[in-house]
Formats: C-alpha cells, structure tokens, sequence
C-alpha cells in the first residue's frame, strides 16, 4: 500500500515518490520498538516486561544506563540497574532510548568512519534539542530527542542507496553549500523525505515525521496549521538551534540549516542573545559531562 505524503511545491508527486521510496533498503521496525510502544500506549505499562526485553540487549542496556545517568536525568548517585534506570527515565524516555538503539543497529552495514560522525553529531543535537524544549513552556524533551535523533536519518539511507552520496556529501560539507541544494541537484529525491517515509514506516507520531519532511523547507515558518502543526514546528525550530550549535561545537561550517531558517528559529521561541549565550553554555556542559 503506498504511503502518504504530504506534498510540496519543491517535490515530484506522490506515485514517483513512492516508487523511489521502494528503491531503497529502509530498515524493519524491530519488535523491540513495537513493544516498548505498545506499552506506552497502556493505563499501565508492564515495566517489568519491557526492562527484561532491554536486559537482554547488550547494547540497549548500555545505552539505557548512559541516558539515566547523563545530566539529561541525573538527580543523584549513578544507577547500574536497568529497572532503577526506567523508573528514574519514565516510560516515555525509555521509548527514547530502544528508538536510538534500534536507529544505530539498524545501520551497521555502512562506512564506519561516515557512521560514527553521524551519530556524534546526531547524539549533540538531539541533547541540545531535548535542553531547548526544556526551557520552552509546553515544550517535551523526549519527544524534542526522538524526533532530533530522526530528524536526519535519511541521510544514511541516502548514503545507502547512492553510491555517490558519501563524496556529495564531504564536497559539500569542505565547499559550505547547503546540503539539501545540493541533494536537489543530484539527486531524484532528499533525505527529509525519505526520512519521513521511514519514520511512518515505524509508526512513530504523524508530527514528527511532517516535521522532518519540512524541516529544509523555507516556507516552515509559514505554513499553516493544518499543513504543519505548531507543535511541529517547534521541533523543527528546536532542532534548527541545535544544529547551529552542533556545527560550532564541531567547528564545522552549517551546511543544513542556514542563517535565515536559524533566525527564525530564535523568533519562534523569543530567544534573546544572553538567552542564547546561557543555552550554548547549558548545552556544552551537558555534552562535556556526558562523555565522563
């Protein structure tokens, strides 16, 4: 059954979209995934139930204790026990964790060297977006983390499908051009939109995959309600500033936001310079203290 897609001006239609979509590999949901949300969704999660499936998972388990203990959700003393980590996580933080578990396993097949950059940065962003929703009123953490962890995962799958993508994407990182311009010009399709397909694949909320699908999209800010949702919008804002903080914390030149969208962002929310300079300074920490 094709999958639907929201369209744009800047993109083909729907039946050559989902044409391309099917040229590419996209990773299964694993059941893990399935069953940590289907929890969620309970009265009553069975949190015994869902501790024994991430036990059993060596890297899920390790990746469970990190967040627990990182200044995301550290209270006090270090945890070692996977129960003792979910009960100081929360359910909805948990589906975090199985989520960017599920996300790193799933591409161990590509260049080692392109992945382990990916996923540093990945992981910067998503902290960073997690403490921005944190200071907004309304805003949610763990769903600002889930949806930064997946913001850009087409970009993988890109690099999987296009032998090319991997040099693209190092030219364009060495020339400063915008990545998304760049993809047009190569490419018959881009990352948000296979990142948003993909994303539905797994089932994860309609929100966050319109917000990846449009996070490039000059006209984000715009869009009305019924297009993009403000909650949407605001994690893609979250993310823009993060992005922006990632490339200085890289020292890398931004090549996936830009200057207007990441003015837009600090509009959205109302963020002043010394706002911004406490931001960057919390998110430093909190990155610098995640790596002890």
């Amino acid at each position: 059954m094709p999958i639907e897609t929201i369209q744009s001006p800047h993109e083909p239609s729907a039946d050559p979209i989902n044409q391309i979509f099917k040229t590419f590999e996209i990773p299964t949901c694993p059941s893990i995934v399935i069953e940590v949300m289907a929890e969620t969704r309970k009265e009553a999660p069975d949190l015994e139930k869902v501790a024994k499936s991430i036990a059993n998972d060596i890297g899920m388990s390790a990746i469970t204790l990190r967040m627990a203990n990182s200044p995301l959700f550290r209270t006090n003393a270090p945890i070692t026990s996977i129960r003792s980590a979910m009960e100081r996580l929360g359910m909805r933080n948990i589906v975090c964790v199985v989520v960017a578990g599920a996300l790193r396993n799933s591409m161990t097949d590509m260049p080692g060297h392109f992945i382990e950059k990916f996923w540093d940065r990945t992981s910067v962003v998503a902290t960073a977006s997690s403490l921005i929703a944190r200071r907004q009123r309304g805003g949610c953490p763990d769903v600002a983390y889930t949806y930064a962890l997946f913001h850009d995962i087409g970009v993988p799958l890109m690099l999987r499908r296009y032998p090319d993508y991997e040099k693209m994407h190092a030219e364009c990182c060495q020339s400063g051009k915008m990545l998304i311009d760049v993809e047009a010009d190569c490419f018959p399709c881009n990352h948000p939109i296979i990142g948003s397909m993909m994303v539905r694949s797994w089932g994860l909320p309609a929100d966050i995959g319109h917000a990846i699908r449009f996070h490039h999209e000059a006209d984000a800010y715009d869009l009305p309600e019924e297009v993009l949702a403000h909650d949407a919008v605001s994690l893609i804002a979250q993310t823009h500033i993060a992005e922006r903080i990632a490339s200085e914390i890289f020292a890398e030149d931004d090549v996936e936001v830009g200057e207007e969208l990441y003015h837009r962002a600090l509009t959205h929310f109302g963020i002043a310079s010394e706002e911004l300079e406490q931001l960057h300074e919390d998110i430093n920490l909190a990155i610098n203290e995640s790596k002890h």
